[in-house]
């Protein structure tokens, strides 16, 4: 009986069906490169906004304390852009025909809110509530970065699943004394393991096999 296939065909098969897998993880660790880049998280990329607000002026300078501006972070789940009046306090006093600042005195003048840019965000499918990581000793800068450093506010990370997971799974990792929450230039301590786990115990900190509860952020 003749062959119908040339014995070389069983060799282009298997290359071909290798090459396709190779083909495939290449592509798929692209992708996840491509996930993990600025270009699609953000991180570390400046958004242009109606006016360049600086917080490295504001609250590394000037040393305006976060709760200032974001007057609801303590007691509620968003933290609350300053309406312009907030600017206004100084503005009506200081830089007051500054160009730069023309888009706020226009605001104040004619009562429509500024369209600020927003910087950090989660999924809308996903729960984050501001006052509870914030009276359980969760730091600003845990999530948002060094932001008394940044003239132009980026996103500090990536706030994926997994930036979270991380923290609730180690919860003592993070935690800070509650007078420090707000200290642009908090430093973690070489204890911070043994003072986060007195912290922990002290603000009864859920166990955290309770905060790894997919209900916890998923509702």
């Amino acid at each position: 009986m003749s062959q119908i296939f040339h014995p070389a065909t069983n060799v282009l098969a298997r290359v071909t069906i290798f090459g396709a897998l190779i083909l495939v993880a290449v592509l798929g660790g692209v992708l996840y490169e491509i996930e993990l880049s600025p270009f699609y998280t953000s991180v570390n990329v400046t958004r242009e906004q109606p006016v360049p607000f600086s917080h490295k002026h504001h609250a590394g300078e000037l040393g305006l304390d976060c709760r200032y501006c974001h007057t609801t972070v303590e007691k509620s789940s968003f933290a609350g852009v300053p309406p312009t009046q907030t600017c206004m306090t100084c503005h009506s006093q200081i830089w007051t025909n500054s160009s730069m600042l023309e888009p706020v005195r226009l605001s104040y003048r004619t009562d429509k809110s500024i369209a600020w840019t927003r910087v950090n965000a989660v999924p809308q499918f996903v729960y984050f509530d501001h006052s509870i990581h914030i009276n359980k000793g969760v730091g600003c800068t845990t999530c948002h970065g060094p932001i008394a450093q940044m003239p132009l506010t980026y996103r500090a990370q990536t706030l994926y699943m997994s930036f979270c997971i991380d923290c609730h799974r180690q919860p003592e990792k993070y935690v800070r004394p509650r007078d420090q929450v707000f200290n642009p230039n908090y430093v973690a301590p070489a204890n911070q393991m043994e003072l986060g786990a007195k912290l922990v115990a002290e603000y009864k900190i859920q166990d955290p096999r309770h905060l790894q509860s997919c209900s916890t952020c998923h509702r």
